[in-house]
């Protein structure tokens, strides 16, 4: 079916507009799908031939990709120029009120275990307690839960690791504890415990006990008088007892229908001389269980809302036994499911175990999901926070692709990050221009208002990608900024032997209509050695480049763009090289 020449031109018109937007959005790189989805969507009469339609926008497409960014965004700004400056306008989303809250009393927390550096799943709960807390007028806790030192022991430095990680998530706090420092207090509550008739202690061999638990039965300790109990108890503190030899245990059903729940173990004896925890040593031996040390200290530090993984429901139930011994009023729980980060490593105990072969940091280890590492990564605190907000509270677990991540970062890096050209395996090439010298504009930003200008002489020596020369080398390219590019063979200088590339045209029109290839090249006598290290997986590949002097001028932490490499976040500058880590495209 022929086109009506009137719908013919919308259709171009709708094409050309829309691989531009396309294009400038993408790196200079339009996408034909998306094209044809926009172009159909604005004349419906295209519909009916829509083969003709994407053939047209093949057509097109391929023209403004041929462009550089600067031509694409001038053309824009001549015939669309209000396109540029629309922005989506998005409902910025917001939590769900917090139940049972008052303002002025709500009081949250954020209790990490110190065995590595927090991930993206522990930012969840810290971020969500940290903003209900700030919204609610209310107070913030980061409370570090180290009282295992044998099956998870705290790493010295770990407590200082994730302060530096909350702060750089812009998490404040009111108010600090380390539980480890607080083992005179989780005694007196226990003998407390004991007192109320709440806990007893077990010395029954553990598998014996398993077996008691299993039948619903009653362990021969169980019903001993406080008394009796208080005296075990101090036999624990004061070593009579060794390591698996007692423990205490809190009352619960002996019928409930988790095994786990029953009789649950408040405090165990951990031998310190052979396990000594990286703050009081060998001081202690009898240490509090998770559910004894959390449940103590979200009561008697006034936490009126606990926000966690709904793996912790178990453990809620069990709390609320120990709660109803000791007539206190549990805090309002929410549990959310959990919160996942494809092809990275969030496994503690499978961080613990690599880092043996690592001399770098290993919080940062750039195949791990810790927060240290997605920073290092270049990932931006906003895109953190997009992710756990776009999350919330939601009970279904959530599994997030790095490509989504990547996809939110990018919106938030590329209106500041600077773009410098860099080539892999260089090439080098004399240049033949028929001229003293001409001059090159190379885009600095996606909005254009920075260009730089290098001025290019007759014989200058260029250095471009291998892959890019052997692709490209006959046919012609255009260079990006500078002009369009033929090889005519080769030439020596001092022994070496290098090619030559001769200048056609500089026009970036004729570049159009021969449809040439747009590469970018590096200046010899004015580049900087650039390590780019790359994650994938389980492995991290490190790449040299050549790029621009310029990227020199960058600091530790910017974020730069290497045309047709992607982002990369800059790790250190030195005098003549620069050590980069990839972002995404």
């Amino acid at each position: 079916m022929s086109l009506d020449p009137s719908v013919l031109e919308k259709i171009k018109e709708s094409a050309l507009k829309n691989a531009l937007l396309n294009a400038v959005k993408h790196d200079g790189k339009a996408d034909v799908k998306a094209v044809v989805s926009k172009v159909l969507g604005e004349i419906p009469d295209a519909r009916r031939s829509a083969r003709e339609v994407v053939n047209i926008v093949q057509e097109i497409v391929s023209q403004v990709n041929s462009m550089t960014i600067d031509e694409q965004i001038s053309i824009l700004k001549s015939r669309w120029p209000d396109l540029l400056a629309e922005k989506k306008v998005e409902k910025e989303k917001t939590l769900p009120p917090l139940p049972n809250a008052v303002e002025g009393k709500v009081r949250t927390r954020f209790a990490p275990n110190p065995d590595f550096a927090i991930h993206l799943g522990n930012a969840r709960p810290a971020l969500l307690s940290y903003w209900y807390a700030v919204e609610y007028k209310g107070r913030f806790i980061l409370r570090f839960e180290d009282t295992d030192p044998r099956l998870k022991s705290p790493y010295p430095e770990a407590y200082q690791r994730i302060r530096d990680d909350l702060k750089w998530l812009g998490i404040k706090w009111d108010e600090e504890y380390i539980q480890s420092l607080r083992m005179e207090i989780f005694y007196d509550i226990a003998k407390k415990l004991i007192e109320k008739g709440g806990a007893y202690v077990d010395t029954c061999p553990e598998e014996e006990f398993r077996k008691l638990r299993i039948k619903g039965q009653a362990c021969p300790h169980r019903n001993d008088p406080p008394e009796n109990n208080l005296e075990r108890f101090d036999k624990m503190l004061g070593g009579y007892f060794s390591e698996g030899e007692a423990v205490l245990r809190v009352k619960t059903d002996l019928n409930h229908p988790d095994p786990s729940v029953r009789d649950w173990v408040a405090m165990r004896i951990i031998d310190t001389s052979r396990n000594p925890h990286p703050i009081t040593g060998d001081r202690y031996i009898v240490w509090p269980t998770y559910n004894f040390a959390a449940g103590v200290d979200d009561h008697l530090m006034g936490i009126t809302h606990i926000l966690r993984a709904k793996e912790h429901i178990s453990n809620t139930v069990k709390q609320k036994y120990l709660y109803d011994h000791l007539g206190w009023e549990y805090p309002t729980t929410i549990h959310f499911g959990r919160l996942s980060l494809e092809n990275v490593i969030l496994s503690k105990s499978k961080m613990r175990k690599l880092i043996q072969s690592v001399e770098e940091d290993p919080y940062s280890d750039l195949r791990f999901g810790t927060i240290a590492s997605l920073r290092r990564r270049g990932i931006r605190q906003e895109t953190i926070h997009k992710i756990v907000l776009d999350v919330g509270i939601k009970q279904v677990d959530a599994r997030i692709s790095m490509v989504n991540m990547y996809a939110i970062n990018r919106t938030i890096v590329d209106p500041i990050a600077k773009r410098y050209m860099a080539v892999e395996k260089p090439v080098l090439a004399v240049l033949k221009l028929g001229r003293d010298q001409i001059e090159a504009h190379i885009p600095r930003s996606m909005t254009q208002k920075e260009v730089d200008s290098i001025v290019l002489r007759d014989g200058d020596v260029v250095a471009v990608s291998q892959g890019d020369f052997e692709k490209y080398r006959e046919s012609g390219f255009r260079l990006l900024g500078l002009g369009n590019f033929v090889v005519k063979g080769t030439t020596n200088i001092d022994g070496t032997s290098l090619f030559v590339f001769e200048l056609v045209s500089t026009s970036a029109d004729e570049a159009k209509r021969m449809n040439l290839p747009i590469i970018q090249w590096v200046k010899i006598g004015d580049y900087a050695k650039a390590i780019l290290l790359v994650a994938s997986g389980e492995s991290v590949e490190v790449r040299e480049l050549l790029a621009e002097r310029r990227i020199l001028n960058e600091k530790a932490d910017n974020i730069v763009q290497l045309y047709r490499i992607g982002f990369a976040r800059v790790e250190k500058v030195e005098d003549s090289q620069i050590t980069l880590v990839f972002s995404h495209d």
